[in-house]
């Protein structure tokens, strides 16, 4: 008996990373938005007088010992949950997602694998059982695994929420926004990597040179945080939510029309930028160039928004059609740049679609 959960992609709707902090971390602001492309995680567990764990994966370039945020995933939560504090797990990552490419691969598997063990352990249903409040338990231990990602990374509450997401403060710090309708989407994954630790101390010496401050970074990112949540707001009439971290749907959840309404006529794609493109790209001009294909300007199949994803290496561009995004496809193809055609994932489908 095994639990198979896809594990999705997530992109970065714009991100604005401030000067560094006295504790050694950046504030950030960003959107992020989950994918349909996915890696698959396969969790077996069963309750044990020790905790044993064992990953494996089909791709080599995985760790497979506590340093990967799956294995550290599963042993915080084991030690977190009363109900099973021990459990043999044996868990297999299938990775179609590139590695280290800005897509949150990783932090994805983490709650994929999260998922899994409570859906092995049963750990859900017991909280339901216990008296006299099981809601109350189920909500606590919802919260609970918030904390818990937090801790295995600062990207990983994220895939707890899924859809649109708002991430502040170091990006664990994560708000549902409302969703808006399924877009195309090409993901660009070139060959080249980019060191994350390496792109920040770029920035910081880019803060450095244009007096960039503390202070000036806290104003600059609440004020584009406000811009943001409005700016969503108004892309969906009413700006509703939909579901949370739970994956409870809200009853008569469905999505605004058309997206090029929803992400156009609101002016969000004209503004939304990614900071690290200011260091990255003078270090990786490929990914520069890379850039200007999937952003198409000036013609037919241009994008509705291209950037890169994260520190990158992958970017990412939006479009209206699926035609436009095949044809910006067959473009990097040219180049032989490895992309994949996919759509944004709402938060309704991101929860219903998990568990395979």
């Amino acid at each position: 008996m095994s639990t198979k959960v896809r594990s999705h992609a997530k992109i970065n709707l714009g991100l604005g990373i401030g000067a560094p902090r006295p504790d050694g971390f950046h504030s950030l602001c960003t959107v992020y938005q989950t994918l349909e492309i996915c890696d698959l995680v396969t969790v077996e567990a069963r309750p044990a007088s020790r905790t044993t764990i064992r990953l494996t994966s089909n791709d080599q370039r995985v760790p497979i010992d506590s340093r990967n945020t799956a294995w550290k995933m599963v042993e915080v939560a084991l030690g977190a949950v009363q109900l099973h504090a021990k459990a043999e797990v044996k868990i297999h990552i299938e990775k179609r997602l590139p590695v280290q490419g800005g897509l949150g691969g990783g932090s994805g598997n983490a709650v994929a694998a999260l998922i899994g063990l409570e859906k092995e352990l049963g750990i859900l249903d017991e909280l339901r059982r216990i008296p006299p409040a099981g809601q109350l338990a189920q909500k606590a231990w919802e919260e609970k695994r918030l904390e818990i990602a937090a801790e295995v990374g600062s990207d990983v509450p994220l895939f707890l929420i899924g859809g649109t997401v708002l991430g502040l403060d170091r990006g664990q710090e994560v708000y549902p926004l409302p969703d808006v309708e399924p877009t195309w989407c090409i993901v660009a994954a070139p060959q080249e990597g980019v060191s994350t630790p390496q792109a920040f101390k770029d920035w910081d010496a880019l803060c450095k040179r244009e007096g960039l401050t503390q202070e000036g970074s806290t104003a600059k990112l609440k004020q584009l945080s406000r811009a943001y949540a409005s700016a969503f707001s108004e892309a969906i009439p009413g700006g509703r939510q939909g579901s949370g971290s739970s994956g409870v749907l809200s009853s008569g959840e469905d999505l605004a029309g058309p997206v090029e309404s929803a992400l156009v006529r609101t002016g969000i794609t004209s503004w939304i930028e990614n900071d690290f493109e200011r260091v990255v790209f003078p270090q990786h001009p490929s990914l520069a160039e890379i850039k200007r294909i999937l952003a198409a300007s000036g013609t037919p199949e241009a994008a509705l928004h291209a950037s890169l994803s994260g520190s990158g290496s992958a970017l990412c561009g939006l479009y209206k059609s699926r035609s436009d995004a095949e044809a910006i496809q067959a473009r990097l193809t040219e180049i032989k740049v490895r992309s994949m055609l996919t759509r944004t994932m709402p938060r309704s489908t991101y929860w219903t679609e998990m568990l395979l």
